[in-house]
């Protein structure tokens, strides 16, 4: 089975699509397929599909949408009736595939790809080479990770809150390897490179400090030391108005190391920035 979620929910068995339209099947895959070969409880089903209040019939009408899900799935199992494979000298039924357990279902994944998994593993693989300072290895796994989104996760899913949880995770971590990817490149030298990305994100993550941090850094580092000390200056305008709060020690100690610094100078990157994430709507 083939799980995408960083983008469109997109779930196939043997090449065929078994993602509903109807958007409460949706959901319920959704959640089953992020946690695949892991079972997922009845009650936080219901909880995505209906909130805190359920109707009374909660449990029946989530057995029929887990009805049609199997459904779906017996569609695309019957391709691979006449190739032979067999589960313990049986082929497969969707029963297998989507399984009732003692306190909820299970979406056993058999395998394939899944874009979330893919991305954990490759962003590990990017985090351990910064650590052992290998620059050039961590900037290509991370950005071969990020390479996996194309766009919010769930993005054509309509969620609830156990979704929404699941959605701000997975995007703290997106964000997590993009810093890691934006460090390598300033490492490498890359920060003209840069300059256009992280325009973009600044102007979205309007208090991510990081990324301010990341964006001074690469226009001092090209010559533009005055756009670097107006990006400090905006940002610190908006975390006052909008959070209340003063920049962290670390960015002060960059902005000063800025306004200080001799022309052949660059400054060191803050080892500790404190990340608020707010993007604009």
């Amino acid at each position: 089975m083939d799980i995408e979620v960083l983008g469109a929910l997109a779930v196939k068995e043997n090449g065929v699509s078994i993602t509903p339209t109807a958007p409460k099947p949706r959901q319920v895959l959704a959640l089953l397929a992020l946690h695949a070969d892991q079972a997922v409880p009845v009650s936080t089903l219901i909880e995505e599909l209906w909130g805190a209040t359920p109707p009374r019939s909660a449990r029946t009408t989530l057995q029929t949408y887990v009805l049609q899900l199997r459904e779906l799935i017996a569609v695309a199992l019957e391709k691979d009736a006449q190739d032979g494979t067999e589960d313990g000298g049986r082929q497969r039924t969707a029963k297998d595939v989507l399984m009732t357990m003692p306190s909820g279902y299970m979406l056993a994944a058999g395998g394939g790809q899944s874009d979330v998994r893919t991305f954990e593993r490759l962003a590990g693989t990017g985090y351990r080479a910064m650590d052992a300072g290998d620059f050039p290895d961590a900037a290509r796994h991370l950005r071969e990770a990020l390479a996996l989104w194309s766009g919010t996760a769930f993005a054509d899913v309509q969620a609830g809150s156990q979704l929404e949880m699941e959605i701000r995770r997975l995007e703290e971590s997106r964000l997590c390897a993009l810093d890691q990817r934006i460090e390598a490149d300033l490492r490498l030298g890359r920060h003209r490179e840069l300059l256009s990305e992280l325009t973009v994100l600044v102007n979205r993550y309007r208090t991510h400090e990081s990324l301010h941090a990341q964006f001074m850094l690469a226009l001092y580092r090209s010559g533009r030391r005055g756009e670097a000390l107006e990006v400090y200056q905006r940002l610190r305008a908006t975390l006052v108005r909008d959070l209340g709060l003063e920049p962290s020690a670390g960015l002060r100690r960059l902005q000063r190391s800025i306004l200080t610094a001799n022309p052949e100078t660059a400054p060191a990157a803050p080892s500790t920035v404190k990340e608020r994430l707010v993007p604009t709507s």
